[in-house]
Parts: structure tokens; C-alpha cells; sequence
């Protein structure tokens, strides 16, 4: 079935299981194994092998970040691809880095300043910069060590940084090129801009929420020349230049090409005729600012209208007048008094709640603003992402969340990539004294002389994390690691970024790689939640840090849990009860596993042939050949959950709860029966542990390492599907276990303790099950039938017949009054729920989910009166 990579050791039948400590730890081994592994090199890709690459880049974590939950589960999901595929024989690459973030990291040096009463003017850029390198040396990248707590099986000699040489000159040569072919230009256009950070930020780091701000409805112009807008940013105001109304629309079709007086101002503004405007919103008469909002700024690009900024990056406002100089929230309220005041306002709506953007690093509210900036021309390079998808050179998984990458592809605005940071890789390009521009590559002399000045703005974060699935493997060099390793296999990310991150790698691998794609899947995940569906956050209660579930109950458990709720593209919740839920399946294996052993579990020699091989035997085996076929599956699908889901499945109830107990009367008798289930119990478990090793790699390991006396799971072999399979056999072993699961539950309503014998007989002859009676025996309990034996039940179940003497293990007469007791309160609760239900005119009145509630309270009681009744009657007397 499967093969060892390494000879095993040759222990005694007891000797390997008192390696193993009775209870498993895994504090005690997981930090041991981790560097083990590390020492050993077992994760370090070779690109001079003969064997086919399989690669995967992390998404690089920001160097201020720490592993948060989301992290931990689309690791945890890399890892094992990544692992498995070691084990399948690929050359397996994952490779580590960190973004340098631009924001975050700038933000992290400015808060030392400041504790120092200083900003980064004072020092300077230079000496900023340099700070910011000690800082990200003294504390960024504590995420790496939390990587290895959670035993990401990362290559560590390849290690990638966005700020480090290597990852730099990429930048400059991909901004060289894009520049040279015109698809990197300057321009004045309307951006995000966060006052506080002071530089233009991404749309993926706006974050909108709803606040509670007012909406002011104002009257612009006089008599039959006036008309009323409305807006929540009466401060924008200032810089209006044109009133704008629908063409067809008559009540101001009057008004069109004439000019009215903008309130509070000495000037007058044209209305304009656009078919932008919605007449059927609001007045349908739009106020335009084409300096302070997008939609503005086309309609003034429509129609020649001027741009007047009117507040500065601070937002303070710069208009001459009694408003300037008062922060933009201060002047808006200023305005509306003014406005108030001279009966300038029609209405007025406090709170109007509406969507607003903030920084997502300092929840600063963001300032739609027209500044010069640099400027990707995504057009064609957003055409070539969207036919790489639809021309199936690269496959999303789920399908159905490719309508959401062509929304984005198929609709991407030119891209803002300058940012006003000093932290960053700096716009290569230089200014002379009579208006030059030049564009300098990484092999270029910057020009020199009186008045040439760089560009002070340094580059948007993911325009260097655009350039990841290349730039890591060498890129712009042909490195042997570029010509093995790329394109790479899959990237698993979240859904939320595929508009951004995503976008951008396709877009610059097609562009620098000649057409070649950066990944042939995108595997798109959900966002792990709290146990009620519910997004965390740091704000709230139901933040969780990965590390603490860690140290209670070990990296496996937490890996585990993460993975079997990972369905393809859905959101994961999870909850600590899940978390423990997870340990004990790690200690079931160790159990389990130590258990085998003490047993005389081996992996020594081939499987014995099909004919020594028991019906129980023959079952375990053809399962676990079905198991692998199903979990290769499951992998190739990135259905992960279903993986993990079939392999618990497997692994607990089919495995532990029934083999090896099955086994233990063949054990007990000794002989060839018993060496047989000894060598098909070590095969079993052998491959079990090799199939959970890429989700749960510790507890696995130590457990393999033991059984097999291999040197690492990490480097063994994958288990294969032999193709064996035996129907008959998994038809026994189904009809077996239905018998003994029937005659348990008849045990437990009758109130047997689970170890408690009873006197019984069992007449196997007409089910072909004769072999297993001693089994059966053991695992219900059941003692021969000696002198004096009555039966007080007898039951027929698959077959089989089972009677049992309860007379001296139950108390018949308090029985019979439990379980009429019992009997009365489920009729008494069946009529009072059938009464309810028959009532029409509660029905008409109760909630929908009161009356589902009193339909399954019904049902549960009609169960109950089925079930009390059948004990009643099979109680003797």
C-alpha cells in the first residue's frame, strides 16, 4: 500500500510505544520538532533537481505585522499544499517575506519621534530612513517567528524583504520599462488623501463605514435663477465650479448655459447639462467641485470647468475669506451657520447616516482631493489579465468567483501608485533645471549639475508586492530559481483582495515575464469569523490571537480546526470549543497510536496476502485505499474542509473506534490472525499519519517517526491508492457494526452502564457473521450464558438475534416507573403542542420561527413517544 522513504528500525512488538510519554505534549514537542526540521533542511528547495517544481509565495506579511487568525488559517492551508506535495515528489519551493508597508512602518518611526518631541522634518529624510531600518532590525518581523510556532514549512535560506537589493532593483527595472512604454505617467487627478498620514493612500486601504453626519440642502442663485442643491460637505462648497442638472430635464432646462452666484463668495458659476446626473435623485441639480470629489472631477473634465483646491494636505481650509485657516470639519459648520444666516438653507437632515471613507491605518476620515501624482496605464495591462483567465491559462477556484475578478479587470481605472512617504522605494525619476524629466534604471547614472532634484514621493506598497511571484526568484536576473520555479503553482489569498493584490501580480508577471502567468490557480478563501458568523476585530470582544489557543492546546489543534472549516471561497468561523475539540483528536491519534504499538503494530515486512487476511482486515484496507483516492481528490479541489472532515472520519471512527477494537480479541488469541492485523494495523496507521501530516504536522511526526523508525514525515512518500478493493468485506464489517451500534443503544436506554456485562446469548447463523462473535461479544459486553440464564429481551437486529438477561443488572420495577414518567411528560408535551398548531388563530399571529420551533418541539415529542413506548414493551413482566 505504501512504502517508507527509509529503512525502518527493527523494535520489539512493546519497545517502540514506551518511546511514546502516556500523554501527549505538545509544548514539549512541537518547538523541538520545528527546528528540527529547519536544521535538517527539509524545506529548502533545490532548483537544480530533476524533479517537478511545485512553488508557492507567501503573501507577504507587513514587517509591523504579528499573526493574527486570518493568517494562521491561509498558512496553515499553504502548508499543507505545500507538504503534501513534498511528500508526492516535487521539488517543493514556499517562499517567505515580508512587505516593508509603507504606511504602517512609517507610522511605527514617526510615534518614536514624536515621543521625542520631534517629527521627521526635523531629522531629516536620510536620517529617517535610517531610523526606520533600525527599527524594522530591532522589532519588524516578529510574524516570522510566529510562523514557525505554527510550523509553516517555509524555505528559509530564500527569505524575501520588498526593501532588500535584490527586490529593489526589480522595482526600478519594472518602473524603467513601464515608463519607456508609456504606461507610467504624471498627472493631476482626484485621489484618496488622509490628512494625517499626508499622503495619498490606496483604495484598499480606505475603509468605509457608516457615519452619522448631516445633510444640508442649499439655495444657489436668486428668484427664477436659483436652484437647491444638496450635500453632506457643505466646506466643498468653496471650490464649486458649475451647477450640474440632466439635459432632458425641464424644470431647469431654463437655466442651462446661464451662470448663478455661488453663496458666500464674490463669484458666479455656469449650469452645465450632463447626463451624469440622476434627475430623479434628490432636487436632480448636483453641486460640482471637480478639486474635492471624482465624480466632479469627470464633469468637469467634460465640460472645461476650472479646479479650485481649497483646503490644504492638512485640511485646513486656504480659501482668502472669513473661513480660511479652519480644519475642514470646523468650517463646515461655520459655513451652514453663515448659509443659515443669510436663509440660504432649505433643509436640513442631522444625523444622515452615509458611507465614509477612513485611513485604515489612523481611522482618519479621508479627503477626496486633486493633487499631481504618478499613474500606472492599466488598460492593456488589465486586458491581458482578464484573457489569461478567460483563455484558461490561469483557473480560480471557486469558478464562480471569476465574475468578480472580470468586474475588476474589465473595469480598472488607472492606477495612483505615488505616495507622500519616505519609507519606500523612490520614483526613479529626476527634474532639471528647464523643465527635464528623466527616468533612471538600476544600471543608470542618475544626471547631476545645479537643479536636478529627485522625485520626493516614493512608490505604492503593492506596486512592489505586485512584482512578488518574480521578483523573489531573481527577476530581472535569469536566475536558476526564476527558470525552475516560475510560474508558480497556485496563490491562496482571501477574496477581499483579489481586486488589488491579485490583479496587480497578474498584470506585472504577464507584462515582465513575456505573457507567462505568475500562478495557474488563484485559490480564493474566505475570511475566518467568530463562532456566530461574526467578522473580528481588535475593537471587539471576539478578537482572538492564534498564539494563546496555541499554548493551551498546540499548533495541530488550531491548524486542524482552520482547515476543516475551509470551503472554497466561504467565511470560517471558529470558536475555542472547536479548538478543543481539535486537541482531542490529536490525543485520540496519540492514544490510539501508543495503544497499536504496545499492541505489536508493525510496519516490518509486506502485507500478508488476501487470503491470510481476515474480513476485518480486508475492510480496513479497502477503506483506506477509498480514504486516499477521495483525499487526493479533496486537495486537488482545494477543498480542504472535506479533506480534513473525511480524514477525522476516517481516522476516529473507522480507525480507532472500530479496527483496533475489533482487533483486540485477535490480539488476545495470538497465532497468524494476530500478525496479520499487526502488520495491517502498522500499514493503516502508517498511511493515516503520512495523510494527516500536511494539516497536522507535529503530533504526526513524532507519532510516525516511532512507528516506522523513518527519519521524517516531511520527506516520506505520499500514500497511493493500490486499487484494492473488497465490497464484500466493507459490506460484513457495515453489517457488524450495525448490530453492535443497535444493541448499545438498546443498552443505554435501558440504563446500562457502557462496561457493565449482562448474561445474553447471540445467534449469528443467519447472517454469515459467525467469525466475529467473540468481537461482538467483547465490544458489547456480553457474558456466555451460564446455568439459570433467562431472558428478560431479546432483540433482532441485522439478522442476527440477541437476548439478554437483564434480571440481575436493572431494577425492572423503578424502570418501568422512570420510564412511564418519562411517557407522560412527552404525550403531555405532544398535546400541548398539537393544540397550538391546531389553533388558527394563534397561527396567524405567532412569528414564523415560533411556529417552526413548536412543529420541531412536536416532532421531538412524538420521537420520545415512539422510543418510551418501545422500552416499556420490552421490559419483562
Amino acid at each position: 500500500m505504501t512504502e517508507n522513504t527509509q529503512p525502518p528500525a527493527t523494535p520489539g512488538p512493546h519497545s517502540a510505544a514506551t518511546e511514546l510519554p502516556t500523554q501527549y505534549a505538545p509544548a514539549e514537542v512541537e518547538g523541538p520538532l520545528y527546528e528540527r526540521w529547519v536544521e535538517r533542511g527539509y524545506f529548502e528547495a533545490d532548483a537544480s533537481s530533476d524533479k517537478p517544481p511545485y512553488t508557492i509565495v507567501i503573501p507577504p506579511p507587513n514587517v509591523t505585522g504579528t499573526l493574527h487568525l486570518g493568517h494562521a488559517f491561509q498558512h496553515t492551508l499553504m502548508d499543507a499544499l505545500t507538504r503534501r506535495k513534498r511528500m508526492q515528489g516535487y521539488e517543493a519551493l514556499w517562499l517567505p517575506g515580508m512587505d516593508h508597508a509603507g504606511i504602517a512602518t512609517q507610522n511605527k518611526v514617526e510615534q518614536q519621534l514624536a515621543e521625542e518631541g520631534k517629527s521627521r522634518h526635523d531629522v531629516g529624510r536620510e536620517e529617517f530612513v535610517e531610523r526606520v531600518w533600525k527599527w524594522k532590525q530591532e522589532y519588524g518581523g516578529r510574524i516570522l517567528g510566529q510562523m514557525r510556532r505554527l510550523g509553516d514549512g517555509v524555505d528559509w535560506s530564500r527569505e524575501r524583504f520588498t526593501m532588500d537589493d535584490g527586490l529593489s532593483r526589480a522595482v526600478l527595472t519594472i518602473f524603467k520599462r513601464l515608463f519607456d512604454d508609456g504606461l507610467i505617467y504624471r498627472a493631476e487627478r482626484i485621489i484618496n488623501w488622509c490628512p494625517r498620514c499626508m499622503t495619498a493612500i490606496s483604495d484598499i486601504e480606505v475603509d468605509y463605514q457608516e457615519d452619522a453626519g448631516e445633510l444640508v440642502s442649499i439655495r444657489y442663485g436668486d428668484g427664477e435663477d436659483s436652484l437647491v442643491v444638496a450635500t453632506t460637505r457643505a466646506e466643498t462648497m468653496l471650490g464649486d465650479t458649475a451647477v450640474a442638472v440632466h439635459p432632458d430635464d425641464e424644470r431647469y432646462a431654463h437655466l442651462i448655459g446661464r451662470r448663478i452666484k455661488l453663496p458666500l463668495t464674490d463669484r458666479s458659476i455656469p449650469v452645465v447639462a450632463d447626463a451624469h446626473v440622476d434627475p430623479e435623485f434628490g432636487t436632480g441639480a448636483v453641486k460640482v467641485t471637480p478639486a474635492h470629489d471624482p465624480n466632479d472631477f469627470a464633469i468637469g473634465q467634460r465640460h472645461g470647468l476650472p479646479s479650485f483646491t481649497v483646503m490644504d494636505e492638512r485640511g485646513v481650509i486656504t480659501v482668502r475669506g472669513p473661513f480660511e485657516g479652519l480644519d475642514r470639519f470646523e468650517a463646515r459648520s461655520t459655513i451652514v451657520a453663515a448659509l443659515r444666516e443669510q436663509g440660504r438653507i432649505v433643509a436640513e437632515k442631522r444625523p444622515y447616516m452615509h458611507s465614509v471613507g477612513h485611513c485604515s491605518r489612523c481611522k482618519t476620515t479621508v479627503e477626496p482631493r486633486l493633487s499631481m501624482q504618478w499613474w500606472v496605464k492599466v488598460e492593456p495591462l488589465a486586458k491581458a489579465a482578464g484573457d489569461a483567465v478567460r483563455d484558461g491559462r490561469v483557473a480560480i477556484h471557486p469558478p464562480e468567483l471569476s465574475k468578480r475578478y472580470f468586474d475588476w479587470v474589465d473595469n480598472m481605472h488607472d492606477w495612483c501608485i505615488s505616495r507622500q512617504l519616505w519609507w519606500g522605494h523612490r520614483i526613479p525619476v529626476w527634474y532639471g533645471p528647464d523643465g527635464e524629466t528623466v527616468c533612471v534604471g538600476p544600471d543608470e547614472q542618475p544626471p547631476s549639475g545645479e537643479g536636478w532634484t529627485q522625485d520626493s514621493d516614493v512608490l505604492d506598497t503593492w506596486f512592489s508586492s505586485g512584482l512578488w511571484p518574480f521578483s523573489t526568484l531573481g527577476w530581472p536576473e535569469q536566475t536558476p530559481d526564476l527558470e525552475k520555479f516560475y510560474s508558480t503553482d497556485v496563490l491562496l489569498t482571501g477574496h477581499d483582495i483579489i481586486f488589488f493584490w491579485v490583479a496587480r501580480m497578474m498584470m506585472f508577471g504577464l507584462y515582465a515575464m513575456d505573457g507567462k502567468e505568475p500562478f495557474h490557480t488563484i485559490a480564493l478563501t474566505g475570511l475566518v469569523r467568530d463562532e456566530f458568523g461574526k467578522k473580528m476585530s481588535k475593537s471587539n470582544p471576539n478578537s482572538v490571537d492564534p498564539l494563546d489557543w496555541m499554548d493551551k492546546y498546540g499548533a495541530d489543534a488550531v491548524r486542524f480546526t482552520l482547515a476543516r472549516g475551509a470551503n472554497p471561497g466561504a467565511d470560517v468561523p471558529i470558536g475555542e470549543d472547536w479548538v478543543q475539540a481539535s486537541r482531542n483528536f490529536a490525543n485520540k491519534i496519540w492514544n490510539a497510536t501508543r495503544f497499536a504499538l504496545i499492541n505489536g503494530a508493525t510496519v516490518e515486512g509486506p502485507l500478508p496476502e488476501t487470503a491470510e487476511l481476515s474480513a476485518t482486515d480486508r475492510w480496513i484496507l479497502s477503506r483506506l485505499n477509498t480514504v486516499i483516492a477521495e483525499a487526493d481528490a479533496a486537495y486537488e479541489s482545494y477543498e480542504f474542509a472535506k479533506a480534513s472532515d473525511l480524514l477525522f472520519h476516517f481516522a476516529w471512527d473507522e480507525v480507532f473506534d472500530w479496527y483496533v477494537e475489533l482487533s483486540k480479541t485477535v490480539f488476545a488469541a495470538g497465532g497468524r490472525p494476530a500478525e496479520a492485523s499487526r502488520r495491517v494495523l502498522g500499514e493503516v496507521l502508517d498511511a493515516t499519519l503520512r495523510l494527516l501530516h500536511p494539516v497536522i504536522p507535529f503530533v504526526t511526526e513524532e507519532l510516525w517517526t516511532t512507528l516506522t523508525g523513518g527519519e521524517s514525515l516531511v520527506i516520506a512518500s505520499w500514500p497511493q491508492d493500490s486499487g484494492f478493493r473488497d465490497a464484500a468485506a466493507e459490506d460484513e464489517l457495515a453489517t457488524v457494526r450495525k448490530l453492535v451500534t443497535e444493541v448499545r443503544r438498546f443498552r443505554a436506554d435501558q440504563g446500562l452502564q457502557p462496561g457493565q456485562r449482562v448474561p445474553a446469548t447471540l445467534d449469528l447463523s443467519g447472517t454469515g457473521l459467525t467469525a466475529h462473535e467473540e468481537a461482538v461479544r467483547a465490544l458489547l459486553r456480553l457474558n456466555s450464558a451460564g446455568d439459570g440464564f433467562a431472558a428478560t429481551a431479546s432483540l433482532p437486529v441485522a439478522g442476527a438475534v440477541v437476548a439478554l438477561d437483564l434480571s440481575g443488572a436493572i431494577d425492572f420495577e423503578a424502570e418501568r416507573k422512570r420510564l412511564t414518567k418519562d411517557l407522560g411528560v412527552a404525550e403531555k408535551e405532544l398535546k400541548q403542542a398539537t393544540a397550538k398548531l391546531g389553533n388558527e388563530g394563534f397561527l396567524a399571529k405567532a412569528p414564523a420561527e415560533v411556529v417552526e420551533k413548536i412543529k420541531t418541539r412536536k416532532a421531538a415529542a412524538e420521537a420520545d413517544i415512539t422510543r418510551l413506548t418501545a422500552q416499556l414493551a420490552n421490559l419483562p413482566g
